[in-house]
């Protein structure tokens, strides 16, 4: 995963009650995602994850990846790790 944010997101996405069957937009994403950590926190999230992989792992990696490729996809514009980086004093 690239940042802490991408696994924390990933996470509650897979935590949510958002189904791949649903086909959701992005913006569907980015409120499941908001929705799911206000509701259980990061632990919770944690916790079910580590649940689902401890009872059908089969399904939970599935689940997973597509958890994955949503976050990459819903968030590829936002603000990231990256963005705070200080800027050369040149682009000051």
């Amino acid at each position: 995963m690239e940042s802490t944010f991408e696994a924390v997101r990933a996470e509650a996405l897979f935590a949510s009650q958002l189904q791949m069957s649903q086909r959701p937009v992005d913006a569907d994403v980015r409120a499941a995602v908001t929705s799911t950590l206000r509701r259980i926190g990061v632990q919770g999230c944690v916790a079910r994850v580590a649940t689902e992989f401890g009872e059908h792992p089969e399904c939970a990696s599935n689940r997973m990846g597509w958890a994955l490729r949503m976050i990459r996809h819903a968030y590829a514009g936002s603000c990231t790790p990256e963005v705070f980086r200080r800027r050369p004093a040149a682009m000051a």
